[in-house]
């Protein structure tokens, strides 16, 4: 999962830490983050942070022509929500003055080359900031957003070895100037201390800053892409900047060869990779010609684009060639053409110079760097990862075979509806199933993560009101239990967000929701509820909550992260929601991948099935273009639903109910157990808990000086990862084991559990120091117990509580990680062998 015990997550960070310095080389600006959603997305998470740091007060905000039609509808969406005025078209001539900032993109969706270098100048002069789309594999002979003056650049990795996937998983990137670090929006890698005084690395700054900040987060991003990120960053350092430079230099001489091969002259003299040509009367001969040889090609009117990447072979341009003009061609009869890149935008200044990008140039060098990775993070194949609210459960090899087909993995998300069928019919009973589950008759699967399917299920609201004439409707009551990324979400779309308190059983408070009802009647758009509760309890007044809020004209949203207490027992229909969205990577068993990839479909009641997203390049009837869309591919990260659909198909409804039932049951049985030494926070009617349970630590600094995070890194000493820290309440632990673990494992837990209450009470006897004990030093490592040894406790005692640990040890790869020093000397590029930690 999202990496929140840094000191057993040690190989993803420094992977993720190796991503953003790739970013930041290519991109030429000082700061990455370890991944967004997809490139769209990364622009529409670009323009919030120009509105929040540009100096002009200029309202609008500018968008080139020359963007992809996905980054412009996504961007269109969420200005309209934002209340941005937003104007697309050329930027040549405009008067800046009028915008705080602008997207342009490098080279454009055509393939054209434009140096940006004035326009960024001039909107600078007026108080505006720029943020670039780039690809990074042209950044690799291209001049540098950073050199150009770019404030921001975005892009997809996708290119950098994830396949197409029909759209997605694919990570995007974001870099930035320095100063605007702290508006950041997702998750950065920093470098730090632990308490060793060694470099080690976390999650830093802003990291989960939506759950604290709520509705003034800067985002409410949380499941990203990190999983195709660490793909990325890895094929970046095996092939090391000689090796993309051959590979950006081949698909260039590709693309010059197809230019002189077709006797038509470009659109644009200047170009990287992709070339488009006016085709005039020729373009119906192009597509017939192109639909023999099983070639797709864009099309826009009588223009034809051609984009050749990596993986195109000789042959290949040999058929282009014969597409665009009829005749077959020989390749060594083509003279190359000189330069499509002008020599105002070549790239002079090296990239990826760090060592990490020349070490690893045979596989068994490779094989053996990913394998050092790996043994420094704790994952499922060492024990439970009991994450509240997280839902860790197993994924089996066999759920994940089909990701590999090439019939899955290679289609492009752009192709032609008749060469998708059987992606359309297993996209479509994943729809059905959901369906089935929920109660809710209609799905859309564009949201590519949970929080994504948050901002489009209240899109759909404001739809569905707007079109009513009740557009006014601006009000979201969220109770102060939900999770913190749907306050986020509700600003995301535009929405005031008032908080409905919970009574002291941890149930919302019907007293202070009648309440809000009144105060903002005429108003309230949707009420955000979790059922169960993030509490860990199905509250009984849930429907009850659902009818007040409908009989005061609004919408009932419901987060299914916990669909997992759910699925095959309940529906959220019947219990009151018009709309759910769905983790896949939850409930559907999508691995968490080190925080993404994830899948965020929402089920929505039948009156709001016609204000569902759309998308501009895969239209659908009954959906209006102004409904907006919410990423760039129209069904979301289609590649990683045929998991979800083997899940389904080998469990089938009755499998379904089963895990559900065994979830609950888990929870139950770990809540009983652990109740003698924790006490559960809180539980429903008979004390029983849904499919998690928190345990109150409230108490333990007052009476042992030592606090619930204390707790989190003594278990991994008892080769444990934490559950949920301090959420949604703190000083406590949110456990989830789900129906994946089996009694032994929940008995390790108990027992582990059991045998740190043992431990506290060394501490109030006063056997143990308050300050020198082994949970206030936890995690210990194996280097520390060889070295000299000062403690009052023992070194079996440090790193074998339990005997059954001797045979099975997970060591830590570094001691306590120094949270406050990483974020006030921050740094998130990759340190140098041997040089000293800061």
């Amino acid at each position: 999962y999202t990496p929140y015990q840094a000191e057993i997550s040690q190989g993803r960070l420094e992977a993720l830490l190796a991503f953003q310095q790739t970013v930041i080389d290519l991109t030429g600006l000082p700061v990455a983050n370890a991944s967004l959603l997809d490139e769209a997305t990364a622009a529409a998470e670009a323009m919030a942070l120009i509105r929040r740091a540009a100096k002009s007060k200029a309202q609008a905000f500018f968008v080139d022509a020359r963007c992809h039609p996905q980054v412009i509808a996504v961007l269109r969406t969420r200005a309209k929500w934002m209340g941005i005025p937003l104007e697309v078209g050329d930027p040549a001539g405009l008067d800046w003055a009028r915008f705080f900032g602008a997207h342009l993109q490098y080279p454009g969706t055509w393939g054209d080359l434009i140096d940006p270098a004035e326009t960024i100048s001039r909107l600078h002069a007026a108080g505006g900031l720029v943020s670039m789309g780039t690809d990074p594999l042209a950044l690799v002979l291209l001049k540098s957003p950073g050199a150009l003056g770019a404030d921001l650049a975005v892009g997809s990795a996708q290119r950098f070895g994830v396949p197409l996937g029909y759209g997605g998983p694919h990570a995007a990137y974001m870099a930035c100037r320095a100063e605007l670090l702290r508006q950041m929006p997702g998750r950065i890698i920093g470098v730090s201390v632990d308490a060793a005084g060694r470099t080690a690395y976390r999650m830093a700054l802003q990291t989960r800053e939506q759950h604290i900040r709520r509705d003034k987060a800067t985002s409410n991003i949380c499941t990203s892409q990190v999983l195709l990120a660490n793909i990325a960053a890895f094929y970046a350092i095996w092939h090391g900047p000689e090796g993309l430079r051959r590979i950006a230099l081949r698909c260039n001489e590709f693309a010059r060869l197809l230019a002189a091969a077709s006797k038509m002259k470009p659109v644009s003299e200047f170009y990287f990779d992709t070339i488009t040509f006016e085709a005039g009367d020729k373009s119906r001969l192009i597509r017939e010609r192109a639909g023999q040889r099983q070639i797709n090609l864009r099309y826009e009117g009588t223009r034809v684009g051609v984009a050749l990447d990596e993986t195109t072979t000789r042959k290949d341009v040999e058929d282009l060639g014969w597409v665009l003009t009829g005749s077959e061609i020989d390749l060594d009869r083509i003279p190359v053409p000189g330069e499509s890149i002008p020599s105002g935008l070549r790239r002079d200044d090296s990239v990826l110079s760090h060592p990490v990008f020349h070490r690893h140039r045979s596989e068994s060098e490779m094989m053996r760097y990913l394998k050092r990775l790996e043994n420094r993070d704790y994952s499922l194949t060492h024990g439970m990862i009991p994450l509240g609210s997280c839902t860790m459960k197993l994924n089996a090899a066999a759920e994940m075979a089909p990701i590999s087909w090439p019939e899955f993995a290679a289609l492009h998300p752009f192709a032609p509806r008749e060469q998708a069928r059987g992606y359309a019919r297993m996209l479509g009973e994943v729809s059905a199933a959901l369906s089935a589950i929920t109660g809710l008759p209609h799905m859309t699967l564009q949201p590519n993560s949970g929080a994504n399917g948050e901002y489009a299920g209240l899109v759909t609201i404001r739809n569905y009101h707007a079109a009513r004439g009740e557009g006014r409707r601006d009000v979201c009551l969220i109770p102060s239990s939900a999770h913190g990324t749907n306050p986020a979400s509700a600003r995301m779309a535009g929405l005031e967000v008032a908080v409905v308190e919970c009574d002291p059983h941890g149930n919302v408070d019907l007293a202070d929701l009648k309440a809000k009802l009144v105060a903002h009647a005429g108003r309230v758009a949707a009420l955000m509820i979790t059922y169960p509760s993030t509490h860990g309890v199905f509250e009984r007044a849930a429907p009850e909550i659902c009818a007040l809020v409908h009989g005061a004209g609004g919408q009932v949203y419901m987060d299914g992260a916990n669909l997992n207490a759910l699925a095959g027992l309940a529906r959220p229909a019947d219990v009151g929601a018009d709309v759910c969205h769905i983790n896949l990577h939850k409930t559907f068993c999508i691995p968490h991948g080190g925080g993404g990839p994830g899948m965020g479909p929402i089920g929505v009641a039948a009156h709001l099935a016609p204000h569902l997203p759309s998308h501009p390049l895969l239209p659908e009837d009954g959906l209006a273009p102004d409904n907006g869309t919410v990423s760039a591919s129209p069904l979301g990260s289609p590649l990683i639903v045929a998991i979800s659909w083997m899940y389904l198909r080998m469990m089938g409804a009755e499998g379904v109910r089963r895990a559900t039932e065994c979830a609950i049951l888990s929870a139950n049985y770990v809540a009983a157990r652990l109740a003698p030494h924790f006490p559960v926070l809180y539980s429903g009617r008979g004390g029983r808990v849904a499919h998690e349970c928190i345990l109150d630590l409230r108490q333990l600094r007052q009476h042992y000086g030592v606090g619930a995070e204390d707790v989190a890194k003594r278990l991994m000493d008892y080769g444990f990862h934490a559950p949920t820290v301090s959420f949604p309440v703190p000083e406590t632990l949110m456990v989830e084991p789900t129906e994946s673990e089996s009694k032994a494992e929940l008995d390790r837990f108990c027992e582990a559990m059991g045998a740190i209450r043992a431990e506290l009470e060394k501490i109030a006897s006063g056997a143990w120091e308050r300050d020198d004990n082994p949970l206030r030093n936890a995690p210990h490592t194996a280097e520390e117990l060889a070295g000299e040894w000062r403690h009052p406790y023992t070194r079996a005692e440090a790193a074998y509580p339990l005997a059954a640990l001797r045979g099975a040890k997970f060591w830590p790869a570094v001691k306590r990680v120094d949270a406050v020093h990483g974020d006030r000397h921050f740094r998130g590029t990759l340190p140098l062998e041997g040089e000293p930690a800061t």
